[in-house]
């Protein structure tokens, strides 16, 4: 059994709660319970998105894809880029999902000593792709309820070492959808600053309140932002692991100098069929959108049924609430109490406190399994 303090600290380099999420993986296969503690689909993506993998497979695009990507996904990306946000990069890179891209930006513009900014809780590769740069990471808490970004504290986290502030909006794990005012503090601090801005935008589609704005598109941001998103989160295809950073031609060239000593290039038939997805009619994002939405809503039924304080969730696959209590405890016991499976939030954090009564459950289930869940939660057997 892990213990509490290893539940905090286990994953300061082996990738946030690694040791977390196997113990509940074990209580849900123990206890047959519904695991909301994962945040990826339980059914596929688009049909049409499938076919055009199985097409290209049979097609002949079995070998290695060109460095930068293939022709067609690029094309797709820049198409993308300028239908939703009105931007043209200069420069694109096809990546083996947003992580690689995160991390081969990192590793090409962080120097041994470089400090990099980034907002807690955070993604669990965030710490260990900074670790693997040789740079320090230092973190500007957004605190509960309502996990609003001070500008105080971001500007006191930057100094005379910082290199790249590390974004995230629509934010995982809280759900948050940065408001223009607080992306206009982020981006005043990384003009004033001469900063290099990664800004990780993979949930870009799955907004339920709010505004997706991409910091590129504020003043004084275009030239100094790295935009990172995927194909995973919006199509439901976690599993694909095509992902893309676009920006300045200077910094995607940096990046894809890293990349080509990672994994070069690969998975060319499913980007060819992920050109086809990001050709696929708005409707179809819209669709997967609002099925997510009535999850969140059926899922905050239920842990309010229970007792609990379902926390606001503008956006992504997670929804938290507070328990009042000790949440990794919570979460121990709530398998074999309810039949379901979440993560305590202080994994998150390296602030354990500032989480320590939050629990993150994912809700990018099918809708009977959220139905399910809630009905659990609500009436525990």
């Amino acid at each position: 059994m892990v213990t509490p303090s290893r539940f905090h600290h286990a994953h300061r380099l082996d990738g946030l709660g690694t040791t977390v999420f196997t113990e509940m993986t074990a209580l849900a296969q123990a206890h047959s319970a519904i695991n909301l503690g994962q945040g990826f689909p339980d059914t596929d993506g688009p049909s049409d998105a499938i076919e055009a993998a199985v097409a290209a497979l049979r097609g002949g695009n079995n070998q290695y894809a060109p460095l930068p990507g293939v022709p067609a996904l690029r094309e797709a990306i820049r198409d993308h880029q300028l239908h939703n946000y009105g931007l043209e990069p200069e420069d694109l890179l096809v990546t083996f999902g947003a992580t690689e891209a995160i991390a081969a930006a990192l590793l090409a513009l962080c120097e041994a000593g470089d400090e990099v900014v980034v907002l807690e809780p955070y993604y669990d590769s965030y710490a260990a792709c900074i670790a693997f740069a040789g740079a320090a990471r230092v973190t500007v808490t957004l605190r509960p309820p309502d996990f609003a970004l001070d500008p105080d504290a971001l500007a006191a986290a930057i100094t005379p070492r910082t290199r790249v502030l590390l974004l995230n909006t629509p934010h995982n794990p809280t759900g948050r959808v940065l408001s223009r005012a607080e992306l206009e503090a982020v981006a005043q601090a990384c003009v004033a600053h001469g900063l290099v801005c990664i800004s990780d935008e993979v949930y870009e589609h799955l907004v339920y309140d709010g505004e997706h704005i991409p910091i590129a598109t504020l003043p004084g941001m275009a030239e100094r932002t790295l935009t990172v998103s995927s194909i995973g989160k919006s199509f439901s295809f976690t599993g694909w692991k095509v992902g893309w950073c676009s920006g300045p031609a200077e910094l995607v060239a940096a990046t894809r100098t890293v990349k080509q000593y990672l994994t070069f290039a690969g998975g060319t038939p499913l980007q060819h069929a992920a050109a086809a997805a990001l050709a696929l009619p708005d409707t179809v994002l819209v669709e997967l959108r609002e099925r997510l939405r009535a999850n969140r809503d059926a899922l905050a039924g239920g842990l309010q049924a229970a007792g609990l304080k379902p926390l606001r969730c503008e956006g992504t696959y997670f929804l938290n609430a507070d328990v009042g209590g000790d949440a990794v405890g919570f979460c121990r016991e709530l398998p074999a109490r309810c039949g379901v499976v979440a993560i305590p939030m202080g994994v998150f954090y390296d602030d354990v406190e500032a989480g320590a009564t939050l629990v993150r459950f994912a809700f990018c289930k099918r809708p009977e399994v959220i139905a399910e869940a809630a009905r659990r939660l609500a009436d525990p057997q």
